[in-house]
C-alpha cells in the first residue's frame, strides 16, 4: 500500500508518503517535523478530531451555544458521543471557555464553549415602578 496524507497539525500542509513494507512496518516521508511523522501514525492506527457542534442554551439570548472538544476525541466515537451531546441543555449565562461538560469521553476531554450567550432577560426585568 502507499498513499499520501496531507497533515493538519500546522499550517504548513506537509504532503506526507505513507508505504508499507512486506513486514508490516511502514515507512513515513514528507514530513518536515516529528509532529507530522506522528499524525501520520494516528492517522492510520487510530484518527482522532476535535469535534465541534451545538449544544441547548435555556434563557439565553440565543438557542444555542457553540462548543469544542478541548483535545482530539477518537474518530471512531464521534457518533457516540454527539448522541450524549444532544442531551445536554446548560443554563445560561455562557462564557467563552466554559467547561460544561468534564470527561465528556471517559478519558479526561471536556466540552468547552467557543461563544459568549447572554442571558435572556424580560424588558420589565429592570423598570421601577414609582408610586
Amino acid at each position: 500500500m502507499k498513499g499520501h496524507i496531507t497533515c493538519t497539525v500546522c499550517p504548513v500542509g506537509c504532503k506526507i508518503l505513507v508505504v508499507s513494507k512486506p513486514n508490516g512496518e511502514y515507512e513515513i516521508s514528507g514530513n518536515r517535523c516529528p509532529r507530522g511523522k506522528q499524525y501520520a501514525i494516528d492517522e492510520l492506527f487510530s484518527p482522532k478530531r476535535i469535534l465541534t457542534t451545538s449544544v441547548k442554551v435555556l434563557h439565553g439570548d440565543v438557542p444555542l451555544v457553540s462548543v469544542r472538544t478541548d483535545a482530539p476525541i477518537e474518530k471512531s466515537r464521534i457518533f457516540e458521543l454527539m448522541e450524549k451531546i444532544k442531551s445536554i441543555s446548560v443554563e445560561a449565562p455562557v462564557n467563552v471557555g466554559d467547561v460544561l461538560v468534564r470527561n465528556i469521553d471517559g478519558m479526561g476531554t471536556s466540552l468547552v464553549a467557543t461563544r459568549k450567550v447572554e442571558k435572556n432577560g424580560s424588558p420589565l426585568e429592570n423598570c421601577q415602578i414609582s408610586g
